[in-house]
């Protein structure tokens, strides 16, 4: 490798997506993986061993999402440069992960040649963000944010609780209850409970993990 090479670290908690990365990423031309992680934890260890020139990390792994890895490592790092490739392509992920400080966001079904011009273009300063992602941030930027009391009650809608079951679960009135649900509804921009769960699911809102824990 030359000295011109672009040192990358792989944060992925999946083995054979990671290797395949790997792989990739080595015989590019002109990109050297300079370090591997499996989890948050270690992706942050990882990053302050090697000082990559550009991270590209999973959003949903264990003991740390790669929003927090983000921006814990910008805090020490701000110039840090992160490449988001994952799964997920709810609008409120794509907005957390870039407000957290990453320059691109791909989907992991994206080409070769796609993620390699991405590393390189945000190695160069830029961003690049696919269109069909630039999209779904626009009605994201479009859309009120729920209030942290908002947020509360939609979980629970998710939850598949009743009025009656999140008063009790938030300790407020079922009135209360029914003005938030208003509320939120107005800022999803749908009509019913089902849609405002959907809605919540779809875009990433209340992420898919969390209903594997419901709240009791």
């Amino acid at each position: 490798m030359t000295t011109e090479s672009i040192r990358v670290l792989v944060v992925e908690d999946h083995n054979v997506v990671r290797q395949g990365l790997v792989a990739l990423l080595n015989v590019a031309g002109g990109l050297e993986v300079v370090g591997e992680a499996a989890d948050g934890v270690e992706a942050i260890a990882q990053f302050r061993k090697h000082q990559p020139d550009i991270t590209l990390i999973d959003l949903r792994m264990p003991r740390m999402s790669g929003v927090d890895v983000i921006e814990r490592i910008r805090m020490e790092t701000p110039q840090a440069r992160f490449i988001v490739l994952t799964t997920y392509d709810g609008d409120e992920d794509i907005y957390r992960a870039l407000k957290a400080g990453a320059r691109a966001y791909l989907l992991k079904g994206m080409t070769s040649e796609e993620l390699i011009g991405a590393i390189r273009a945000v190695h160069a300063g830029k961003s690049h963000i696919p269109p069909a992602i630039a999209e779904r941030l626009a009605e994201r930027m479009g859309s009120q944010d729920l209030t942290p009391r908002e947020f509360d009650v939609l979980e629970q809608i998710v939850y598949g609780k009743s009025n009656r079951e999140i008063a009790a679960e938030l300790e407020v009135s079922e009135a209360t209850v029914k003005t938030h649900i208003n509320s939120l509804l107005s800022k999803l921009g749908v009509t019913d409970r089902t849609q405002a769960a959907t809605a919540a699911i779809q875009r990433g809102i209340v992420p898919l993990e969390s209903l594997r824990k419901p709240k009791q």
